[in-house]
């Protein structure tokens, strides 16, 4: 057994065992916390397997921001444990039968599939200056260019309707019309109202009043 099977399976024993703490925690920041690590381990295979560009991206992308959002939005909710926990025993005769259905699912898939080395042989040690980048975009713009594009469009349309339902406009909002400042001409902007002139009639009294005092 060389050094890189025995890496090999420390990190997959530390995968499972993240993954079970995932779904098997009762805190749901401790949780988020074994998701990280899950997470680390999956990408240190991927290292293994010589696909650098999905380890760091998955790196980057789900530890570095994915996962640090979903822990501040944890931690700022106040979740209300005894009210989740209501109705678990109703629940759990469906989750038992649930549960063995997709195990029996595994075990079959695992008992009567064929993992040997034929089948899936390791791969082949790539030449000095082999860049995986390289090679996935290739694969990505030529092979599956057209699946790339559909993928592409069905991110910017649920992206676009995602905006459209939670948009609700600004209220007491002030903005320019530009069409409106173009069409303004001197008539309706500026109005002259004749009106009679008036007299203040009440400083007499106040002068009298004021003669009468000295």
């Amino acid at each position: 057994m060389g050094f890189q099977v025995i890496v090999f399976y420390s990190f997959a024993a530390w995968l499972i065992f993240s993954a079970l703490m995932v779904i098997s925690s009762k805190n749901s920041v401790k949780a988020a916390l074994f998701l990280v690590l899950t997470f680390a381990c999956a990408s240190a295979i991927w290292l293994l397997l010589e696909a650098e560009f999905l380890a760091l991206t998955l790196i980057v992308v789900y530890v570095g921001a994915v996962m640090v959002l979903l822990l501040f939005v944890v931690m700022m909710m106040d979740i209300d444990y005894a009210a989740m926990r209501q109705g678990f025993v109703k629940k759990l005769p469906l989750a038992i039968i649930i549960s063995f259905a997709f195990f029996g699912l595994l075990f079959s898939f695992i008992t009567h599939g064929d993992f040997s080395n034929e089948a899936y042989p390791l791969p082949t040690p790539h030449p000095e200056g082999y860049s995986n980048i390289k090679e996935l975009g290739r694969i990505l713009y030529t092979e599956y260019v057209i699946a790339f594009e559909i993928a592409a469009i069905i991110l910017l349309v649920a992206i676009i309707s995602a905006i459209a339902l939670t948009f609700r406009g600004r209220k007491h909002r002030k903005a320019q019309v530009i069409s409106e400042q173009l069409m303004a001409t001197k008539k309706n902007r500026l109005k002259i109202v004749k009106m009679d002139a008036e007299i203040n009639t009440s400083e007499e009294p106040q002068t009298e009043k004021e003669g009468d005092a000295k």
